[in-house]
């Protein structure tokens, strides 16, 4: 219910704002700023999951499994926790509390999927560059493009979990290793699920003859996401 509640103020507030935009009658160059500093700092909380997720992962691997495992001077740490415990990279937990699994490779669909995001950088690059030289049909066709490489990437991720799971064994459970695999993965499915529908609606804009070459913020907001 408070979701449902937050999503239909978003776009309620999001409609207000494009109407506000294209009348001229309230947008001026502070709002402007106001909103790329928004905007801006929206990108930097972003960063700052990915840093702590990713630094979640380094902590792990480097520090806590050799802690556990005995090495250096951390003897007695494997002696009081869990003795026995061998430090090993992917790892499924003490007593292998996470079941067998096969690590994640880097080729296939993750390679794919690595191509499928850079093309998509080029795409909405030549579409950005052609709003600005006033070149409405390359601008759809390529912001289109875009946008349908972010849901194939969606479609691919999704594919890629079933294998995880029905291949390789790999699962939210299966020790740190699956928990951070399925953490970041999974938070950076949501922010290209975010992004693409965004260019979605930034290209329905597009189709009604919105943005101009000089004023375009909204477009080169979700380009900087």
């Amino acid at each position: 219910g408070g979701t449902a509640i937050i999503v239909v103020m978003m776009f309620l507030w999001f409609g207000e704002v494009i109407k506000e935009s294209e009348s001229g009658e309230f947008y001026n160059a502070d709002v402007d700023q106001s909103f790329r500093m928004g905007m801006g700092w929206f990108i930097f909380s972003e960063v700052m999951f990915f840093a702590v997720f990713f630094g979640a992962l380094w902590y792990a691997r480097n520090l806590s499994l050799p802690w556990l495992g005995g090495e250096g001077n951390s003897f007695f740490t494997q002696q009081l926790i869990w003795e026995g415990f061998e430090n090993a990279w992917p790892s499924n937990g003490p007593g292998e509390i996470g079941g067998e699994f096969k690590p994640m490779g880097a080729w296939g669909l993750p390679a794919i999927n690595t191509i499928i995001l850079l093309t998509s950088g080029v795409t909405l690059t030549i579409a950005h560059h052609a709003l600005k030289d006033g070149n409405r049909t390359i601008l759809n066709i390529f912001l289109a493009l875009t946008f349908l490489l972010g849901f194939l990437f969606m479609g691919l991720q999704a594919e890629e979990y079933i294998h995880a799971y029905q291949e390789l064994n790999l699962r939210l459970d299966s020790g740190i290793y699956g928990s951070t695999f399925f953490m970041l993965t999974g938070f950076h499915g949501l922010h290209v699920t975010i992004g693409a529908t965004m260019l979605l609606i930034i290209w329905l804009r597009c189709l009604k003859g919105h943005f101009t070459p000089e004023s375009h913020f909204a477009f080169e907001g979700v380009a900087w996401y």
